[in-house]
């Protein structure tokens, strides 16, 4: 070998840790920017769902009282609605939903007839996230 000739270099292939470093930097920074803007997003998502089940409920409410000319009773509930009341004089048509579902928070919606809210119908509504009734959501 020529001693005046530079001898070959073996280039590496691997990523140094001052790269590794940034990399994982980057994506820190990235992630918390990005993450707390989903967060709140599930809450919202059980709030809308609380909400279309009480709009469905209370239109399944109306149709009951369409063909039984009243409201159920507070001590029926919203059980009628999937079974006949025990004297409904042939006029129930139900069932007016298929299944009694919880809230999106495992509770049951409650209904309040009459209503203190709308005294000349029904309340119907779901505590939401706080069982104390802080959040609630109802068709008031």
């Amino acid at each position: 070998m020529n001693p005046a000739l530079p001898t070959p270099r073996r280039h590496s292939h691997a990523f140094t840790l001052l790269e590794i470093m940034v990399v994982v930097i980057i994506l820190g920074v990235l992630a918390a920017t990005i993450i707390p803007q989903f967060v709140g997003t599930t809450q919202e998502a059980k709030t809308g769902a609380a909400k279309a089940h009480i709009a469905e409920l209370s239109s399944a409410l109306e149709r009951f009282y369409l063909h039984m000319d009243r409201y159920p009773s507070q001590d029926e509930g919203l059980a009628v609605l999937e079974s006949a009341p025990a004297n409904d004089g042939g006029k129930w048509r139900g069932p007016y939903i298929k299944k009694l579902r919880p809230d999106p928070w495992g509770n049951p919606y409650l209904y309040r007839r009459p209503g203190t809210h709308l005294p000349n119908s029904y309340d119907l509504w779901s505590k939401g996230a706080d069982t104390a009734g802080s959040t609630e959501i109802g068709n008031w």
